[in-house]
């Protein structure tokens, strides 16, 4: 029997409208997943192609984290990375008919935490789950011993090598990305400090993971730092933007950072400056947190003239003095902090420069000699350069919104002694201005 007129039609009816009908959509899609591994945790990152819902629990014998994934799919091009730090492997599956479930195998137990992004600069959605070892970890920063030989302790700098892992910082015109180039000069850094009589450097970040702002300055406080160090290479929207800049903390971020120290009661049980904190009263507590910060950020304005001063001897800086920015990384109460752009890495020729050894070695020699200069006239009490300094007398640059009698106090001199020395009749100071400071009158 033959198939009927109208059966045809109903057959080419369905075909077509098998052909209009959209395939089965999901509300996200996931790309891929980076991994990260640093030396307290393992970072997880997955690219998605927007928000989704998710559930993360764990298992044991063995351990696994186990990632489920609503209303999802999972592109053909993704690829489960190779197993780095707790995590030793990586198998998806699908989840129903509208879900995936990824699960890693790992090392050993973990505690996990999530949390989902948003697109920031060239970054879509993302995933992000941080894999934080049971079992105790070595800090990654050395805290050096408290005991202080004979001889005198050594000096210690704090290298931040900013950005790093999942935060990659800016991109030069040829694709060098800002955290490989802050790694290396950090590396180098920390190289020419430890080979300085009297110093040692310890570094915030050894390798490609992230860590965040506020636990960087926490690090260089475990660590017992002299001085941190933050660095990074800027971008701008001009190319031709050029030369090296030398930030400080304005007073805006040390009256932001006060506030927060005073309010966190894990912090007023620290040590600020070497007063703790726990047993006063908040007005007590806000004097001595004052009298701390107004000595750390002087003390952080004087090495970072030093650096910046070193600097000029190098090549061009952007700025003739030093800058004033309300960066986080510079908020610790009682280290001196400063942070180095070393150059514009949106620049191509600058860009071509921090990719050359030899000039990240020249670079890296001329903050050293900024810093050394710093603590051959204010060494650290306890230190060996302290007890092996010979009396030399101090220098002062002129930063905007000094005044002499200001400069004055800061340094615990009188006004008419600071006049005496550097043969100055009035009041008048410019910015850029050397000052010497009598030697009599300093402290220490």
């Amino acid at each position: 029997m033959r198939p009927s007129v109208s059966s045809f039609a109903a057959i080419l009816a369905f075909l077509a409208l098998a052909l209009v009908m959209p395939r089965q959509s999901f509300a996200a899609e996931v790309q891929a997943l980076r991994v990260w591994t640093g030396p307290d945790h393992t970072r997880a990152v997955f690219d998605v192609s927007g928000p989704l819902d998710y559930k993360v629990f764990t298992l044991e014998s063995p351990n696994r984290l186990v990632l489920d994934m609503g209303d999802t799919s999972i592109s053909k091009a993704f690829a489960a990375p190779a197993a780095s730090g707790v995590l030793s492997g990586v198998r998806t599956g699908k989840l129903g008919e509208r879900g995936v479930r990824v699960v890693f195998d790992l090392a050993e137990g973990v505690r996990p935490q999530s949390f989902l992004l948003p697109p920031a600069d060239a970054l879509g959605h993302r995933l992000v789950i941080d894999l934080h070892p049971l079992k105790a970890v070595v800090p990654a920063v050395r805290t050096v011993q408290q005991a202080v030989p004979a001889t005198g302790r050594k000096v210690v700098v704090a290298i931040d090598a900013g950005h790093g892992g999942e935060d990659p910082g800016a991109r030069g015109a040829s694709g060098t990305w800002e955290k490989v180039i802050t790694l290396a000069v950090a590396r180098e850094l920390k190289r020419q400090i430890d080979a300085e009589p009297g110093m040692e450097a310890v570094l915030i970040r050894d390798g490609d993971y992230f860590i965040a702002l506020q636990q960087r300055y926490q690090k260089a406080r475990e660590a017992r730092a002299d001085l941190f160090i933050s660095v990074h290479a800027d971008a701008f929207h001009k190319a031709a933007a050029s030369g090296s800049s030398v930030y400080v903390l304005s007073t805006r971020g040390a009256s932001n950072e006060a506030a927060r120290w005073l309010a966190a009661s894990e912090n007023k049980s620290d040590l600020v400056g070497g007063v703790s904190l726990d047993d006063k009263d908040n007005t007590l507590a806000a004097v001595l947190l004052d009298l701390s910060q107004s000595a750390t950020m002087q003390a952080s304005d004087d090495v970072a003239n030093h650096v910046l001063e070193a600097m000029k001897r190098l090549g061009k800086t952007h700025k003739p003095h030093v800058e004033r920015a309300n960066f986080v990384v510079l908020r610790s109460p009682d280290v001196p902090s400063m942070l180095v752009e070393t150059a514009f890495i949106s620049n191509p020729g600058e860009e071509k420069k921090l990719n050359d050894p030899a000039h990240r070695t020249r670079l890296a020699a001329a903050i050293v000699e900024g810093v050394r200069d710093y603590f051959s006239v204010q060494p650290p009490p306890g230190t060996w350069l302290a007890s092996n300094a010979k009396p030399r007398a101090r220098q002062h640059v002129v930063s905007r919104g000094e005044t002499l009698s200001l400069i004055a106090q800061r340094h615990g001199v009188t006004l008419a002694s600071l006049r005496s020395v550097n043969t100055i009749k009035g009041d008048v100071v410019r910015v850029g201005d050397r000052l010497t400071i009598p030697l009599a009158m300093g402290p220490g």
